[in-house]
């Protein structure tokens, strides 16, 4: 998979070249190309965001350096275009395996008030959200849609770690527990101790549906 990113500040996603999807990068399971929107201003001063007609609070995103680094990036448009913000669709799991997908992603990354409108409705396939906040800019979501999209690509994660964890069921993942055996009076529960692997799965689930009901009786009710 090919991910390309448009940002205005391309240093925010350091991140991404380290841990599972630093490696992921390195093995060449994943191409993650960060592009400077401003390499493509016109302006000889970089500048690349200006007033909103009709006034207001803030600056927009010029459309010129935008459209030139899309069309750079992804000349025959092979790749789906998301913009991030919060007026776009609710990402969730589902979005996530709907992106896995596709072999070529371009995020948007807006900041200030957001961009010119016309970038939108002239380059952009999606805009989607990661929940009802606002954010400064959309590189921190822009980094999670990567980091929760890449992980289903070949070979970045254990295919069994994929299968049981939270909403991969439509539930919350159960607890986890490791060495020492008991931690300040807190002892871990014996059926995970027993080696009666029935009896374990049995545990899991049930754990899984108590937090679902607690923490997300939204996901039940789905059912």
């Amino acid at each position: 998979m090919k991910i390309d990113i448009l940002t205005l500040f391309p240093e925010m996603f350091a991140p991404l070249k380290t841990s599972i999807i630093g490696r992921a990068v390195e093995s060449r399971k994943l191409e993650i190309n960060v592009v400077d929107i401003r390499d493509y201003t016109l302006d000889k001063h970089r500048k690349c965001d200006d007033t909103p007609f009709g006034g207001g609070a803030g600056m927009v995103m010029m459309p010129q350096p935008i459209a030139s680094a899309i069309e750079a990036v992804d000349p025959e448009h092979n790749a789906k275009r998301i913009y991030l913000s919060p007026k776009g669709r609710v990402f969730n799991q589902k979005v996530v395996l709907e992106y896995s997908k596709c072999e070529h992603i371009l995020l948007l990354c807006g900041h200030y008030e957001g961009v010119d409108q016309r970038v939108i409705d002239l380059f952009i396939d999606e805009e989607l959200s990661i929940g009802d906040f606002v954010l400064t800019g959309g590189e921190i979501p822009a980094m999670a849609v990567v980091d929760a999209v890449a992980r289903y690509v070949d070979g970045v994660i254990n295919q069994e770690s994929l299968a049981q964890e939270s909403f991969s069921n439509g539930t919350l993942e159960y607890p986890h527990y490791t060495r020492p055996q008991e931690f300040m009076g807190l002892k871990v529960p014996e059926v995970l101790t027993s080696g009666n692997h029935a009896k374990i799965d049995e545990w899991r689930e049930k754990m899984s549906r108590e937090i679902t009901l607690k923490n997300r009786p939204d996901l039940v009710e789905k059912e």
